[in-house]
């Protein structure tokens, strides 16, 4: 009895084996033909298949059905030619138009030429030349087709794949995507038709109404707009070009944030910001951005640098502000400074110094520490301080220092301190930049060091007047000419106490002072950006002719009815440098195995 039961469980399993490699091996079937000829001269082992008046011929092999007007049918080698209004049709999602298909029911690889056009649920291809492999599900194209995805527009591109079960397009060299909305051009280009999302890899740009972006590996969804730009990262915003090691752009309200190394151009104004972290509203004519931000006027012969915890620029490019919050720094060649914040009008040449609300200690009589501009050797401080420049030479032009105004430079041979204070200041610059005059007005304070032509100390002029107007000449001080002088005196240097050389509110800030661009920075914490994510690198397209279809092949060509040595009619329409392969694969040994 369990000798039977094995007997007939090795036949069912032999049974199912035998059913599958039928079904693997189906042959290809003719539903319908109008008239049957043969031709062994010319078509050895074909069956020639032509329509009649009422239908074309109608060819079926598993789950595809094909209908053509003429066909040559090698029943052999399971292998058809079909011309003539070929239409290929898979279940419900594959449907193929041409005017020539070869198909081969062993490597189930299906070739088709003239005027191709392959049509599922979620797109269209058209190309001169597909071929259709329905072992892997996968559709290619080699020299040149476009795919048709409704809303998300039309691509072209040399090389294409489609990998049906994935709903994946992959596109190499000379890809071009255009819709309504947006061009994109790139190299590489993996596209999921049923999303609308692409992957661009190698030199790509993306050309909107309102934008021009570039990058070497980025995101872009074709139904919301939105992209996420990497490498090399850069978009033209009209006179706006930004620039980050990643940009996150939203084409749907002209917004772009990025993170990291960034650079904003503003070619009208001539100006930069530069930053880790930055945010851009086009349609408001607006940029935020922070993490050690810097902003950068530049000039023809010396540009005009501002470091802040954050900077904001808004406004038309003829109505454009400049706005920097916490820490403010400035630096130019000749002059540099520190605030609290710092407003700038570009169209009036107008900075302003606001007042700095912080005290150096916790102690109530500590000294208060204002905004502050060094110039060639002079410090001054105020409550707020306002530069103005001429917008259309970009030269200074004079400086007014608002409430508790105090001036002071070392004396030529530092023998003490040249101070002026009152309640305001205004000065006027010469062509280098330079202070050439100084009003201080209201309560004005001074001590001055004498000096005769020999550079010896005359005497220390200390006095108090309604104001004082100070000349000067090539950085030193010429005139020193007091208004309405209350009270004055002039002291030999011996005689000069100790309690008077320094006048109320003197803050002496050397130590502070920037004398280069590196300074700007040098007292912000250590720097730690974040690690970009979220994009793989590409990966290179597989290859369509792999070894798995060239084993195909390669059994087709065991399979057929002609000499061993030479190929089927399936191996006909493969590239040749994919021939060569084979060849290669053919002379392969087979591995054996040892010896037990």
């Amino acid at each position: 009895m369990n000798t039977l039961k094995t007997i007939l469980f090795l036949f069912c399993v032999l049974a199912v084996t035998i059913g599958s490699k039928a079904q693997d091996q189906k042959k290809i079937e003719i539903e319908y033909s109008g008239f049957l000829t043969f031709n062994e001269a010319e078509y050895p082992g074909a069956k020639i298949l032509t329509r009649d008046d009422s239908q074309q011929i109608h060819i079926v092999h598993e789950s595809i059905n094909m209908w053509c007007d003429k066909a040559y049918y090698y029943g052999k080698e399971n292998f058809i030619e079909a011309y003539g209004h070929v239409n290929l049709i898979q279940g419900d999602t594959i449907n193929m138009n041409s005017k020539y298909i070869e198909y081969s029911g062993i490597t189930k690889l299906a070739f088709a030429s003239g005027d191709v056009v392959l049509t599922d649920p979620n797109s269209t291809i058209t190309s001169d030349t597909l071929y259709f492999d329905r072992e892997k599900q996968q559709a290619f194209y080699r020299n040149g087709g476009k795919v048709v995805k409704d809303t998300s527009g039309t691509i072209t591109s040399k090389i294409g794949r489609y990998y049906m079960n994935l709903k994946k397009y992959q596109f190499v060299t000379d890809v071009v995507l255009v819709n309504p909305d947006a061009t994109i051009k790139s190299n590489y280009f993996d596209f999921y038709s049923d999303t609308g999302k692409a992957y661009l890899f190698g030199p790509s740009t993306i050309t909107t109404e309102e934008s021009v972006t570039y990058c070497e590996k980025g995101y872009y969804d074709t139904k919301t707009k939105i992209g996420h730009a990497l490498k090399k990262s850069r978009i033209n915003y009209d006179n706006r070009i930004i620039e980050g090691d990643s940009l996150y752009f939203d084409n749907n309200r002209s917004f772009a944030s990025a993170t990291n190394n960034i650079k904003v151009t503003d070619t009208l104004n001539h100006s930069i910001v530069k930053g880790h972290y930055a945010e851009v509203f086009k349609e408001k004519d607006s940029v935020f951005i922070t993490k050690r931000a810097l902003a950068i006027t530049v000039q023809e012969n010396d540009s005009i640098y501002m470091h802040a915890d954050t900077l904001m620029v808004t406004g038309k490019p003829e109505k454009r502000i400049t706005r920097a919050f916490r820490n403010v720094r400035l630096y130019k060649s000749d002059m540099s400074g520190k605030a609290d914040s710092v407003h700038v009008n570009h169209e009036k040449g107008l900075t302003q110094l606001i007042n700095i609300s912080k005290y150096s200690t916790g102690d109530a009589f500590s000294t208060k520490r204002r905004p502050i501009l060094w110039n060639i050797g002079n410090q001054m401080t105020g409550d707020t301080i306002h530069l103005i420049s001429n917008p259309e030479t970009e030269k200074l032009d004079s400086l007014i220092v608002f409430k508790n105004a105090f001036l002071i430079s070392k004396d030529t041979l530092e023998a003490g301190f040249n101070q002026i204070a009152g309640q305001r200041l205004v000065g006027l610059f010469n062509e280098e930049n330079e202070l050439k005059t100084v009003d201080v007005i209201k309560n004005a304070e001074s001590i001055y060091y004498f000096r005769n032509d020999l550079n010896e100390l005359v005497g220390i002029d200390k006095a108090k007047s309604g104001s004082i107007k100070i000349y000067l000449d090539k950085k030193i001080i010429e005139e020193v000419k007091k208004i309405n002088q209350i009270d004055g005196k002039i002291y030999p240097e011996s005689t000069f106490p100790d309690k008077e050389k320094l006048l109320k509110g003197f803050d002496w800030r050397e130590e502070e002072q920037l004398k280069s661009i590196d300074d700007l920075f040098k007292d912000d914490p250590p720097l730690v950006l974040p690690k970009i994510t979220g994009l793989d690198d590409y990966v290179p397209q597989e290859e369509f002719f792999d070894d798995a279809m060239l084993e195909r092949i390669e059994s087709a060509d065991k399979k057929s009815n002609t000499n061993i040595k030479q190929d089927s009619k399936a191996s006909r329409n493969i590239p040749k440098n994919i021939k060569d392969k084979k060849l290669l694969l053919k002379d392969k040994p087979m591995l054996t195995k040892p010896n037990q």
